[in-house]
């Protein structure tokens, strides 16, 4: 595996890919041209010692990850629309986050705290404990199922195989082409899905060892303790994709794996074209008067 890693999010008729130093996005329009922009990148971890530390790496690459995913997908629905593909407004962004944010803990942490305590009158504290790591992975994985049924999200999820493919080529050291880069696996040990999935069953884990309390202080005390299991959940990601030789760690990530066959689909050599410039554009290889700089 190369020592740089690149990683990627499917957007709508494209995918965004960044390094860490460039990052670049390829979206197909309607007409059949692809448009490709890129830009200089740094992480936020890059420019401050201490989110480079463990744990805090991990929700900083959360969270730029998210204002990422959301400022593209804003950009590529208005390409795919074929009108004027312009960025959210930082204070549109924030907005758009923080409500992202809301409503995922709402539905993954609120709901399924309040559902397992309403049971206190018949299972005990690590009982109810248990059942809303169960209700917490049934409403995840619920949720996985009902929106791959989208046939517009089956198509965004064609990108995100398409992404895997060229990124598992890359580590593979291949030779990019579209020919070269389609035998290969649409799963990837450090994709979101399985960074996802490891964030609901590590918050099985530590959620246990919160002590009882009452409905606020139960509330308060898990999304208190949310930056922890993403972070946690992170550096597991992070060690794992290095020791993917060890039966044990593949053991690990197999969950994950088996996930994304819901969260991906085989690509189209088109798809492959696109997810192939925006990694050559994040590299800065792409071809002289190909990439739109902004």
């Amino acid at each position: 595996m190369p020592e740089v890693q690149f990683g990627g999010q499917a957007v709508i008729e494209g995918v965004m890919m960044r390094g860490p130093h460039r990052l670049a996005v390829a979206i197909r329009r309607p007409a059949g041209d692809i448009l490709v922009e890129a830009r200089p990148f740094s992480s936020w971890a890059s420019r401050h010692r201490l989110l480079r530390l463990p744990f805090f790496r991990g929700v900083v690459a959360l969270v730029e990850s998210l204002v990422l995913g959301i400022k593209y997908l804003s950009l590529s629905a208005g390409v795919a629309l074929e009108e004027e593909g312009e960025e959210l407004r930082p204070r549109d962004l924030i907005l758009t986050v923080a409500l992202a944010l809301v409503v995922a803990t709402g539905i993954f942490v609120v709901i399924p705290a309040v559902l397992a305590m309403l049971t206190h009158v018949w299972l005990p504290f690590y009982g109810q404990s248990l059942l809303e790591g169960f209700l917490r992975l049934a409403l995840f994985l619920g949720y996985i199922a009902a929106i791959s049924q989208v046939k517009d999200i089956q198509r965004v999820f064609q990108y995100h195989g398409a992404e895997h493919k060229v990124i598992n080529a890359l580590e593979a050291g291949e030779e990019l082409t579209v020919e070269r880069i389609r035998p290969y696996s649409t799963l990837h040990p450090r994709c979101g899905t399985s960074f996802l999935l490891l964030v609901v069953l590590l918050s099985v884990f530590f959620f246990s060892f919160l002590g009882k309390g009452g409905i606020w202080w139960r509330l308060f005390s898990r999304i208190a303790l949310l930056p922890v299991v993403a972070g946690s959940a992170y550096e597991v990601i992070k060690w794992a994709s290095r020791h993917m030789g060890s039966p044990v760690v593949r053991l690990v990530v197999a969950p994950g794996l088996w996930l994304q066959k819901f969260t991906t689909r085989e690509p189209d050599d088109e798809m492959l074209e696109v997810a192939l410039k925006a990694l050559l554009a994040a590299k800065g290889e792409a071809s002289a008067g190909e990439v739109v700089r902004c």
